[in-house]
């Protein structure tokens, strides 16, 4: 991943990309900043400084060529890298998460799930096999594995996520509502789907009021 961006430009990035795809999609060449501002509903300015930090410009009165921007952000950004992880907890949410077709396309290739529920280990979601926990640490040092998506209830956050450092999984995407202790050398994103429901909810009130 590119240091010199930030992790909002680089989340921005991501949503321009969608819109480009879109584009794409209804065989529109040229896109502008102030469209792409419009539709994210955010400031014009910010979506010209954001791609400047690519180094690419668009042309005067016309905007950017939908396509050269998407491949240059797909580039900076890495997705032709592929990136494996495992799921750990085969819950709704996990299962959810297994079925989702579009992490390929940004390189993120989820190989299996985990858990340590009888009635789900040697099921297939989506055609990834769901594996017993203990199985874990033998399977990423086979094939290298150092993600992790975190689904488990909150109850348990903690145990297993020690039980994935033990492993060597070096980077926890954090699914669960808890703040993890880890060590200095694990790197952890956390997804607070919580925290975004009530920011929601706030400003719809506000918009209410």
């Amino acid at each position: 991943m590119n240091k010199i961006l930030s992790d909002k430009v680089i989340k921005r990035l991501t949503l321009y990309h969608s819109i480009l795809v879109d584009y794409m999609h209804k065989n529109i060449e040229y896109i502008s900043s102030p469209q792409i501002a419009d539709l994210l509903h955010i400031d014009n300015t910010q979506v010209r400084k954001d791609i400047a930090l690519l180094k690419y410009k668009g042309k005067c009165k016309v905007g950017y060529k939908a396509y050269e921007l998407k491949v240059l952000i797909e580039e900076t950004l890495k997705f032709k890298t592929v990136k494996t992880a495992f799921i750990v907890g085969a819950g709704n949410l996990g299962m959810a998460l297994a079925k989702y077709d579009n992490f390929e396309s940004y390189g993120f290739d989820i190989s299996a799930l985990f858990d340590n529920c009888s009635s789900k280990i040697g099921k297939k979601i989506n055609g990834k096999n769901v594996y017993d926990i203990k199985e874990l640490p033998k399977m990423a040092d086979k094939f290298g594995v150092k993600i992790a998506i975190l689904t488990v209830p909150g109850a348990f956050a903690q145990e297993v996520t020690d039980f994935l450092v033990k492993s060597d999984i070096k980077y926890i995407w954090n699914f669960t509502p808890c703040v993890l202790n880890v060590p200095n050398n694990i790197q952890v994103w956390n997804e607070n789907l919580i925290g975004n429901f009530l920011q929601f909810t706030v400003n719809l009130d506000e918009e209410k009021n």
